[in-house]
């Protein structure tokens, strides 16, 4: 936990609420955090969906008052149709919310407290929406700092991986419609707080059926990637993720597509801001807010634009485990990205199932259960998030190996496997694996590469594969740094299925790998004596949160595994968001429960299917909502089934329902 601090430059005060108007009439909802007696200063804006009155209030406080505090009036803004916000949401990421957040820029650099420049933090939505804001120039936008985000809504989000279609893409959907359709609070808006509900309640919908419709990475996708004009963007950048967060790959691409002032950071650390995380070591990352925000918005000297371009922990090899509260390392730089100093060392995949020359062919068609040890596809730190022992899925799969290495290999960059094939299915999938073996055997993996092999060409234009003829494909894997002791092994191991990471593909698949022709290309980070220079984190801290009180939250599932030994059914369960919190402060309590199932049996990957279960209940003095929320995904050859139920309640009576079915047809998954 971050240390607590309660002296600063500046006293601070809080207005739990403002209106920022649009041009459309439609009014925004947001909390101010000033510092008192510093006159008009530089604005920090967070903006996000996820409810600022009570979906985030326990975790806001803590940050927005600190930079307050250090002189930034600091802005955490409802998007519209969301928390106390006007208006209706209808998807992540819209154009709507965009020109919002430019117009709400514009109205917060005309407010007599502010000196006219803005600047946009965030993580996961807030960072998304940072560059996609800044890639729309509003003129007041002088910097933005976006954590655990992506340049590439297709390639690096919860929706594809590889072209495959992710586990989480349903699981978020039903997520989003557990939260969108909850009502404001009559505190901030008045009497209208019933009639924005029932609107609310009567536009909800499945995003999850806007998203299967669109299984190429067509227009839908590009919309808001930023990637397709790295050169929109023209106000510096710092990007920032950790290696168990899923979008950590997004901040190499950032640094070398951008033109822009710019610093990469990656650490250990999973889905969360880096001064209050799961996975340690910590670090003063408001502190490094404030020397980014100083030198751009204050024009002073902090000197964090005299240090390295890219930062990031480099891990020490540790043993398997589902769950890591720390990671050994040590922190390691590169003036530039791509650093000239990479370079690939080509490791040939051999007929002998080690690292060399030796031509041949092996085929492998992976049982279902190959990927039931993969834990989570971005990491939150906890519930057994990270994947075990390597050596079970090794069991399905294609495996080979290095000899012990005589000295140590450090890698930063991202691994990729060059594959020549041919399957004997027109769809199929590869999931490619680069494991740490320790002398006793044991596996940890270090790096995941997915591919829809229809994509091998393109992403925007697949084409099915003709049985029995040959193809070249290349997977990436994640960026990742990574130690390998002497000793140990470096490994591969292919895949035909890879689930419930990502969907099976419709029909079981035997792939035939071209060895000598195929082979592992591994980023060598040489030795950098300059790393033992670099200037140290400052220690964790943060302003004094919120008072909330955690009570005991009702009995949910864990992540386990369930395994019938006479019919072969496989069940994979995941926890999602449980947790009974009373906010005092303004009398409200909330109480979440979640569930998210993946079944499949052995042979058939028609039968795979998601069920999920997510009930949200809000305690008010004036009333008590309920929603609650079930759904699955199952499929046929060529289709997928998309179900899902919504019940609200107020006071124990229901007061809306609504029903979905809907089958949306298969694009080579």
């Amino acid at each position: 936990m971050p240390n607590v601090r309660t002296d600063f430059p500046y006293p601070v005060e809080v207005i739990e609420n403002i209106f920022v108007p649009l041009p459309d009439g439609t009014r925004l909802a947001a909390k101010l955090w000033r510092p008192k007696g510093a006159g008009p200063v530089p604005a920090i804006l967070e903006y996000l969906p996820y409810r600022k009155r009570d979906g985030t209030r326990y975790r806001d406080q803590g940050m927005h008052a600190y930079l307050a505090g250090h002189g930034y009036a600091c802005v955490r803004l409802d998007i519209r149709g969301s928390g106390d916000s006007e208006g209706l949401i209808d998807d992540e990421y819209t154009v709507q919310e965009q020109l919002d957040g430019c117009d709400a820029i514009a109205w917060l650099a005309a407010q007599d407290w502010c000196d006219g420049q803005v600047a946009m933090i965030g993580i996961s939505w807030g960072g998304f929406n940072g560059l996609q804001i800044a890639a729309r120039q509003p003129d007041a936008l002088k910097t933005i700092i976006t954590v655990g985000s992506t340049d590439d809504r297709y390639a690096t989000d919860i929706h594809w991986i590889g072209g495959c279609l992710s586990k989480d893409n349903f699981d978020w959907s039903a997520t989003m419609m557990a939260t969108n359709d909850l009502p404001p609070d009559p505190d901030v808006v008045g009497e209208n707080w019933r009639a924005m509900w029932q609107a609310r309640m009567a536009h909800q919908r499945p995003w999850i059926t806007d998203w299967l419709h669109h299984q190429r990475r067509d227009d839908f996708w590009k919309q808001g990637s930023v990637c397709e004009n790295f050169s929109a963007i023209k106000v510096p950048v710092y990007a920032v993720s950790g290696w168990a967060d899923n979008y950590s790959e997004s901040v190499p691409r950032l640094l070398a597509g951008l033109s822009v002032p710019r610093r990469g950071l990656i650490g250990p650390w999973a889905h969360s801001y880096p001064h209050d995380v799961t996975v340690e070591p910590a670090i003063g990352w408001l502190q490094e807010v404030v020397r980014w925000c100083d030198h751009w918005m204050k024009g002073r000297d902090t000197g964090i634009m005299q240090e390295p371009m890219y930062r990031v922990w480099m891990q020490d090899s540790v043993p398997p485990a589902t769950c890591y509260r720390t990671r050994p390392g040590r922190w390691v730089a590169e003036d530039s990205w791509p650093s000239p100093r990479i370079t690939m060392r080509r490791l040939p995949l051999g007929a002998d199932g080690r690292f060399s020359d030796t031509a041949g062919t092996r085929s492998i068609c992976s049982p279902l259960w190959v990927g039931m040890n993969s834990g989570e596809v971005g990491r939150y730190g906890e519930d057994a998030d990270w994947p075990g022992d390597q050596r079970e899925d090794d069991g399905g799969s294609l495996v080979f190996l290095s000899d012990p290495l005589p000295e140590a290999v450090e890698i930063l960059g991202a691994p990729r496997i060059a594959l020549r094939f041919c399957s004997d299915k027109p769809l199929a999938l590869v999931s490619a694996r680069l494991n740490d073996v320790r002398p006793d055997g044991s596996t940890t993996r270090v790096g995941l590469g997915l591919l829809n092999l229809t994509h091998r060409d393109s992403h925007e234009h697949p084409t099915p594969l003709e049985p029995g003829q040959d193809y070249d494909a290349v997977v990436e894997m994640d960026d990742i740094a990574h130690h390998f002791p002497a000793g140990h092994r470096i490994a591969v191991a292919l895949s035909t299925v890879y689930y419930p990471l990502v969907w099976p593909s419709p029909e079981l698949v035997t792939l035939t790998i071209h060895c000598g022709a195929s082979e592992l290309q591994l980023p060598i980070r040489p030795p950098r004596p300059e790393d033992d220079t670099l200037r140290p984190f400052d220690p964790p801290e943060e302003a004094a949160q919120t008072p909330v009180v955690h009570h005991s939250s009702p009995a949910t599932n864990r992540r386990r595994i369930t395994r019938d030994l006479l019919n072969g059914t496989i069940v994979v369960d995941f926890p999602r968001w449980t947790y009974a919190m009373e906010m005092t402060d303004i009398e409200q309590t909330q109480i979440s429960t979640g569930t998210c199932r993946h079944e499949i049996t052995e042979g058939d990957p028609l039968s795979a299917a998601t069920y999920t279960d997510n009930r949200v209940e809000i305690r008010r003095k004036d009333t008590t909502i309920l929603h609650h929320s079930t759904g699955s995904l199952t499929c046929d050859a060529t289709h997928f089934i998309v179900q899902m139920q919504v019940r609200l309640s107020e006071n124990g009576q229901e007061v809306f329902a609504r029903d979905w079915h809907d089958r949306i047809p298969r694009d080579m998954i």
